[in-house]
């Protein structure tokens, strides 16, 4: 397995002299992501949850359906190749949609928005009744979590709440995008998650948004700020979209009747 940090060699200045200083960085390196012999994606990534983060990747990006449209995923050299079970083609439609659901694109809102109808995307479930104190409590449970962040603090992470603010599980990565995929990823046969919240590190991008509506999210927050596109899908689709949550203070951008 490869590693997600690294040691490197640092000079120091404004601290007492350290004889060998060293610093422990986030690693960053591509992953490769094919169906068969076909190149799909190529995404820069923390190593590790490779699987994972080519299944979530598939499946938020509307390529499968679900986990019963794989068979396999071999991860090796950097790749993730992916075969698909028994009498699942690959879809051309749903190969070019991928193209136009990404938030570095350059399409406009609309023509994303209506990608997600395209995929299959209704609006979501209602969802749990959630408390604000269970809000507040999940960015202090992700951040005691990022073990990985903690010693370089150079990862973003993912982290998938209960409605009662238990932590079931958390991913991290050097993208935002790619914690959530590994987290689908993860959970790809439990899907749709809609008894679930999702917490994410740093802002809200209309990808990230894309990505927790594929997966059945009715509630996403962040400890950033989101984008206008956001904002504007969260509206589409019925989720509850937090922004600015800390210190004990959050922002309701969309479906703010699911916080009681």
């Amino acid at each position: 397995m490869r590693s997600s940090i690294l040691s490197v060699p640092v000079q120091r200045f404004g601290r007492a002299p350290d004889s060998s200083p060293q610093d422990l960085l986030a690693v960053e390196e591509p992953l490769q992501i094919r169906i068969g012999d076909r190149d799909i994606s190529i995404t820069m990534r923390t190593p590790g949850n490779d699987a994972e983060l080519a299944a979530g990747f598939l499946f938020t990006e509307g390529i499968i359906h679900g986990a019963s449209e794989l068979a396999a995923i071999d991860c090796y050299d950097n790749q993730a190749v992916v075969t698909l079970a028994p009498g699942v083609e690959l879809e051309e439609e749903r190969l070019r949609r991928n193209f136009y659901m990404t938030s570095s694109c350059g399409v406009c809102g609309k023509a994303s928005i209506e990608s997600l109808e395209a995929a299959g995307c209704a609006t979501l479930a209602p969802g749990p009744a959630v408390p604000e104190s269970v809000i507040r409590a999940l960015p202090g449970k992700l951040r005691q979590a990022q073990q990985v962040f903690e010693h370089t603090g150079g990862l973003h992470a993912a982290g998938l709440f209960s409605p009662s603010a238990d932590l079931i599980a958390l991913r991290e990565d050097v993208g935002r995008h790619n914690a959530v995929d590994k987290l689908v990823g993860a959970f790809l046969a439990q899907t749709p998650l809609q008894d679930r919240i999702l917490m994410v590190s740093g802002r809200t991008s209309f990808e990230l948004v894309q990505k927790a509506v594929m997966a059945g999210t009715p509630i996403l927050a962040a400890v950033g700020a989101p984008s206008s596109l956001a904002v504007k899908t969260a509206l589409r689709f019925g989720m509850t979209l937090i922004g600015f949550l800390r210190d004990d203070r959050f922002n309701v951008y969309s479906g703010a009747s699911r916080i009681c």
